[in-house]
């Protein structure tokens, strides 16, 4: 694609990274590890399993969570074409494309909680974008998109 205008990679946002979760599930096993000793020392040795499969169960919701934010979506526009790829956790990937000039971001806004739905209407289509992100990271991107996009219909600039 010539002339980009606008480009973006959407991901979902995560608060905790793998050295943070590292750093978590070990502190999690220390202290389960710890409380537990009591446990097994005056004889009820299955808090000890108990414990063990609190470990498991935190490790495998992150894990799930980490597997979940795979997914992004591409946006990328020039003045002739704006082509829209999610691909998800799994790595399918679904691509769109849409003329700039036909094309209109619609905002769902709510009073309290801002924007809530993203979407591209264009010739009785329309496509829900940026459906992982926050209300703040949504308006963000949606005026620096509708800028571009307004950018992009007023076409080339040969000057």
């Amino acid at each position: 694609m010539d002339d980009l205008i606008f480009q973006a990679r959407l991901r979902p946002h995560r608060s905790l990274d793998r050295r943070g979760f590292t750093w978590l599930i070990s502190i999690f096993i220390a202290f389960s590890t710890f409380i537990s000793i009591p446990f097994y020392l005056m004889g009820a040795w299955p808090v000890v399993g108990f414990f063990g499969l609190d470990i498991f169960l935190v490790w495998f919701a992150f894990r799930a969570n980490f597997r979940a934010a795979r997914a992004y979506e591409d946006v990328a526009l020039s003045p002739l074409e704006l082509q829209i790829a999610k691909v998800s956790a799994k790595g399918s990937r679904a691509e769109w494309q849409f003329n700039p000039l036909w094309v209109r971001l619609e905002r769902q806004d709510h009073e309290e909680f801002g924007i809530q739905r993203l979407a591209l209407l264009s010739s009785g289509k329309r496509l829900e974008i940026a459906t992982f992100l926050g209300a703040d990271a949504k308006a963000e991107f949606a005026d620096s998109f509708s800028l571009a996009l307004s950018k992009a219909r007023r076409g080339r600039r040969y000057s």
